[in-house]
């Protein structure tokens, strides 16, 4: 049986409830797809003039403007939902929780992720240089969640970098992965598609890369080429660079099920740490 799914791409500026009504339109039009799992991109209700703007719109967790928005979307369509992310109130004023919250076909809040690796980096042979750690908090918590659709794992953009925290979510169950995104035009030209493929090969899993595409208010460019990814690797669907859309493609489990019965790397892994290791080094 197949179940249909959503990764929802847009191009956010810096007023929120235009971000809003473009979300709600998407989210119309995957519902009307028949998606039951519908993905936003990270910083979907925000991308601002500037990284700070961002605090002005911190929530508590549990109510505000953007999670009242997420879960009256979530329960007027009957559709799981995985709000990019939203910025909660942290415990100060000079930063916040980027936290992708997920909800069920009923409106609840069932699920909320920090993302754990924050993108503090100075773009090689280019003047782009970011540091999210002076607006945002890291979470450091692995986050699964049991849906209709299979075990969902989730994550946020840079963590795509970073396979060892894939491995535990699929260790916790994951067969679907979620990856609400806003990397930059540099970066996504370069590895966004080999990344998510990688992802999804080794983990035998169906990836959903959500991504923000165009030119914000900020002048930062980001990539878009949202795309949905099976558990061999091929890209079952993607959106060009520049387009608003609902990105929808139909996954199997039973495809899943069977990719981890007949070619079983997952079972096939060894533990290295602490292993006797041999050849000779390299260090001094």
């Amino acid at each position: 049986m197949s179940e249909t799914v959503a990764a929802l791409q847009m191009s956010s500026g810096p007023e929120v409830n235009a971000n809003l009504l473009q979300a709600g339109e998407l989210l119309a039009d995957a519902a009307q797809k028949g998606a039951r799992l519908a993905v936003l991109p990270e910083n979907f209700a925000l991308m601002g003039h500037t990284e700070r703007d961002k605090l002005a719109l911190a929530e508590p967790e549990g109510s505000g403007l953007i999670q009242d928005f997420l879960a009256a979307e979530a329960a007027r369509h009957n559709m799981w939902i995985v709000g990019g992310t939203v910025p909660l109130a942290g415990p100060d004023a000079a930063r916040v929780w980027p936290a992708c919250m997920v909800y069920d076909g009923g409106g609840r809040q069932v699920a909320r992720y920090d993302k754990i690796h924050l993108f503090d980096v100075d773009l090689p042979d280019n003047d782009e240089s970011y540091r999210e750690s002076d607006t945002l908090l890291a979470g450091d918590q692995v986050q699964v969640i049991d849906t209709p659709l299979g075990c969902l794992g989730l994550s946020v953009c840079y963590d795509l970098r970073f396979p060892e925290l894939f491995r535990a979510l699929v260790d916790r169950g994951a067969e679907i992965i979620v990856l609400p995104a806003a990397f930059t035009a540099t970066t996504g030209e370069a590895h966004w598609e080999p990344l998510l493929r990688a992802r999804a090969i080794e983990n035998q899993c169906f990836m959903i890369g959500a991504a923000q595409s165009g030119e914000h208010a900020s002048g930062r460019r980001t990539w878009g080429h949202s795309m949905i990814v099976d558990p061999w690797g091929k890209v079952v669907a993607n959106a060009q660079a520049q387009e608003t859309a609902a990105l929808v493609a139909e996954i199997s489990h039973q495809q899943l099920v069977h990719i981890r019965r007949q070619f079983p790397s997952l079972r096939h892994r060894r533990q290295w740490q602490g292993a006797r290791v041999t050849g000779k080094s390299t260090t001094n």
